[in-house]
């Protein structure tokens, strides 16, 4: 069997154990005879999976007792709505930071239900920075706050958070949630899809404050409105029922495995590390973003040649590194290193620029 190290900004890679249980349990799921994508959501086995992965994502994230947990579909793109939908309902007035595609498309669908104020924007320079917020331009009477954590095209992260005071901070952490420790405590609300770090796509993680719940304005369509999903345990409908599953295996892979988000911290700083000090010493290989602000997960990099850039591309997958071409908003090549990817992915793809720069000066 041929496995190639996978630096897809998403869907990605997920843990070979992960991979071999669920192979393992695809046609019989703890003795009962069929599969967990045959099974009824309303049956106790799987009930006894979805109460399963709760505990667990509370346990690792540390999820204050006092914050809803909701397994959802609809990807992020559904929060961009739902979160204007529920929170947006005093002033009718929100703050967004715009630090790229992701955010900009959140103010976007947010303008059409309420009064939205870009407070700042790193549009400037192509996404490659987080700026810095002057809290004398936040709307002090805003319902909430909103930024984008970590940019998964543009490879930036927020490494301290903005000083909101009352108004409820509210972040989409798709692909950085469950990287390292987060104090959830500081948020009203986050959400994130899982396709990054925590299952195949179909299931968007939802962990919202109890007082946020419950006020949706009045146009809110049945489906997005929080208290819907809390009320019904987030089975209101047909849940994804497998992506759960595997939600909750990476979870205990994260928790038993790895031994919980300190140490997975520690591993992806080391994966980033490696990778970073080799684009910070390379005559040819740069990366793109100012280094303050660098993601853990997603390393944008470029040499000054397109015609380089795509004969490094190729080159990578034929040695089994493959999706490593940048979003087209930046050009260049993208290193997706989420929880999944192994030390060993790194340390090959920074040899093989190695050997690459050596053959191409």
């Amino acid at each position: 069997m041929k496995r190639v190290y996978n630096f897809s900004a998403g869907p990605s890679m997920l843990p070979e154990e992960v991979l071999r249980r669920a192979g393992e349990e695809i046609l019989d799921y703890q003795g009962s005879g069929q599969s967990v994508m045959e099974m009824s959501h309303r049956s106790s086995l799987f009930h006894g999976i979805i109460d399963r992965a709760e505990s667990l994502l509370r346990s690792v994230m540390k999820i204050p007792d006092n914050y809803k947990v909701l397994f959802l579909q609809g990807g992020a793109f559904s929060q961009f709505a739902m979160v204007p939908f529920n929170l947006m309902n005093g002033s009718h007035k929100s703050d967004y930071v715009l630090t790229g595609q992701w955010a900009t498309k959140a103010w976007k669908e947010a303008s059409r239900y309420g009064q939205t104020h870009v407070v700042a924007s790193s549009k400037d320079k192509t996404f490659t920075y987080i700026p810095k917020l002057d809290p004398a331009a936040f709307t002090p009477d805003a319902d909430y706050f909103y930024i984008c954590m970590n940019n998964t095209i543009y490879g930036t992260v927020y490494h301290d958070l903005p000083q909101t005071g009352k108004v409820p901070l509210v972040a989409d952490i798709s692909s950085c949630i469950c990287s390292e420790p987060l104090d959830i405590s500081k948020f009203g609300l986050v959400f994130a899809g899982a396709q990054k770090n925590l299952a195949p796509a179909g299931l968007t993680i939802v962990v919202v404050r109890d007082d946020l719940i419950g006020h949706a304005q009045e146009m809110t369509p049945t489906m997005m409105n929080y208290k819907t999903h809390t009320d019904h345990g987030s089975m209101f409908n047909t849940p994804p029922c497998w992506t759960i599953y595997i939600c909750m295996l990476v979870l205990e892979w994260i928790q038993n495995t790895i031994g919980g988000l300190e140490e997975m911290g520690k591993r992806n700083h080391k994966k980033a590390d490696l990778l970073y000090s080799f684009l910070d010493n390379s005559k040819l290989f740069h990366g793109t973003v100012v280094p303050e602000d660098r993601s853990l997960m997603n390393v944008p990099f470029v040499t000054d040649s397109d015609e380089l850039n795509k004969k490094f591309i190729k080159k990578a997958e034929d040695e089994g590194m493959v999706n490593l071409k940048g979003h087209r908003t930046v050009g260049g090549m993208r290193a997706s290193i989420y929880n999944a990817m192994p030390y060993e992915g790194v340390e090959k793809l920074v040899s093989f620029m190695e050997k690459f720069e050596k053959e191409n000066r």
